[in-house]
């Protein structure tokens, strides 16, 4: 058993994250390398230093406590030399105005589940309960499990928000303590998918068609990102639509309109690779809308 894992936020009162108002859990670490992704701090398995430029005050505390040298400021602008900083997390607890922080912290099974209770009375209410994402939380599919399954001993309604992206004997283990998946589909094809998310999509499409084998196609919600001249062009969309098809009991999809997070790619210090800025018009996204409904999906945006 794992009694410890890593995430970096806790978001309350959550209601896009499957039904009701729901507690989401952020667990960190993820395989895919998404040149959209919205949450780039949750990418990587260690802590994640971040930077908000608009609450420092250039009190230059930071720069007296750094034991590596990694923090100065240039010409009255604040740097931080990546390759010198090891995450020690002395800068973050020592910023009067939180300028500095680190996303990433270790919770015990047994702390996360006292977080989780303090909201049960809003998911008996709502129709809610549980919801974890990322990151990829396969990529800590043993304390996922776990927490799973004491969401389970309370009667509590779980959601995994998933890129399906783990081998088929990790995805199989947390089946029995998931009542909802919230499952991306991003590309159709193998080598565009590679492109933009630094892995295959084989392993993606072959969880989905497990669920749908197992009767479990009505327990899954698809997630589809709209990403301008990436995921939205009529070859992706023809594909999925496709592959889609093809799949027994799917009976909705969302989709996920694009919209830019370049400032958070800023604070973390890593590069934004998306050449587009602007969100998808709505002409497409009624298009997109159009051609998932022809196959008999109910869509949201």
């Amino acid at each position: 058993m794992v009694n410890n894992g890593f995430i970096f936020d806790i978001k309350r009162y959550a209601v896009h994250d499957g039904p009701g108002i729901r507690t989401t859990i952020f667990l960190k670490g993820c395989p895919l390398r998404c040149w959209w992704c919205h949450n780039p701090e949750g990418i990587s398995q260690a802590k994640a230093l971040m930077f908000f430029e608009y609450k420092c005050m250039q009190c230059k505390t930071c720069v007296g406590v750094c034991p590596t040298g990694a923090i100065s400021f240039e010409n009255g602008v604040h740097h931080i030399d990546r390759l010198r900083c090891n995450n020690c997390g002395i800068c973050s607890e020592a910023c009067p105005t939180e300028a500095l922080r680190h996303a990433g912290e270790i919770i015990t099974i047994e702390e996360l589940m006292k977080e989780i209770e303090k909201d049960i009375l809003l998911y008996d209410n709502s129709g809610g309960g549980v919801t974890f994402s990322g990151g990829e939380p396969l990529s800590q599919h043993k304390f996922l499990r776990q927490a799973l399954r004491e969401c389970k001993k309370r009667d509590i309604h779980t959601v995994l928000d998933t890129s399906g992206y783990a081998s088929p004997d990790v995805f199989s283990t947390v089946l029995d303590y998931v009542d909802m998946f919230l499952y991306d589909l991003k590309l159709a094809d193998n080598e565009d998918h590679r492109k933009y998310t630094g892995v295959s999509n084989g392993l993606i499409k072959d969880n989905l068609r497990m669920l749908v084998d197992t009767g479990r196609g009505h327990d899954v919600i698809l997630r589809f990102p709209v990403i301008p001249g990436i995921t939205d062009t009529e070859k992706n969309v023809d594909g999925l639509v496709k592959f889609v098809s093809s799949l027994k009991g799917i009976n909705e999809i969302d989709l996920l309109p694009f919209h830019d997070i370049s400032e958070k790619y800023n604070r973390l210090g890593i590069e934004y690779k998306m050449p587009v800025h602007q969100a998808p018009p709505q002409e497409k996204l009624k298009y997109i809308k159009e051609r998932f409904e022809e196959i008999g999906l109910y869509v949201k945006i």
